[in-house]
């Protein structure tokens, strides 16, 4: 058995869950958003708390326990918080901004490159180099962030790109001029 799929799932208030059959729905001041529980595993909703069950035991369920348990954790949590992630663009001439929804990023190409982030993210600019992303879905924050930074990833010896406000870019010492 897994020992994140046996934690219970507290839930916030004003957040609203609904099992039916093999889905489970969850409202939340945020919005809202529905999973399909995998076979084999059991959804119980008693008194403000969530827990995922095995029904039969086999290895695919034992692995899925942990999974459906976390992806359910996270859905609570985006409805009722919602995450977000900093991105920060270092460089001389490396700049963003918004046109309407779409980002333009300008990191030393010949060409700006535009990004347009799904309709339930929303990317905001400040100072021209620090962007964040947020939104309720923890799965889609981080891959607009992940393909946003690969657009031009820091390099280690300068330290210029777009990297994470938590992320440390360790340094490497260049070669030694005469």
């Amino acid at each position: 058995m897994s020992r994140i799929g046996k934690k219970e799932i507290e839930i916030p208030k004003n957040t609203q869950i609904q099992i039916k059959e093999s889905k489970i729905t969850i409202k939340g001041t945020k919005g809202e958003m529905e999973y399909k529980i995998p076979q084999n595993l059991i959804v119980e909703n008693t008194d403000n708390k969530i827990q995922v069950k095995i029904q039969t035991i086999s290895k695919k369920t034992q692995a899925l326990h942990g999974l459906c348990r976390s992806i359910i954790n996270n859905m609570v949590i985006g409805v009722s918080k919602g995450f977000e992630k900093k991105l920060i663009i270092q460089g001389v001439g490396y700049r963003s901004h918004m046109d309407e929804r779409i980002l333009i990023v300008n990191v030393g190409y010949s060409h700006p490159v535009k990004i347009e982030p799904p309709e339930d993210i929303d990317i905001k600019v400040e100072n021209n180099t620090n962007i964040t992303i947020s939104g309720i879905s923890k799965e889609k924050v981080g891959q607009v962030a992940a393909t946003i930074r690969s657009i031009r990833s820091p390099e280690p010896y300068k330290g210029k790109g777009i990297r994470y406000s938590n992320e440390i870019v360790r340094r490497k010492v260049g070669k030694a001029g005469k």
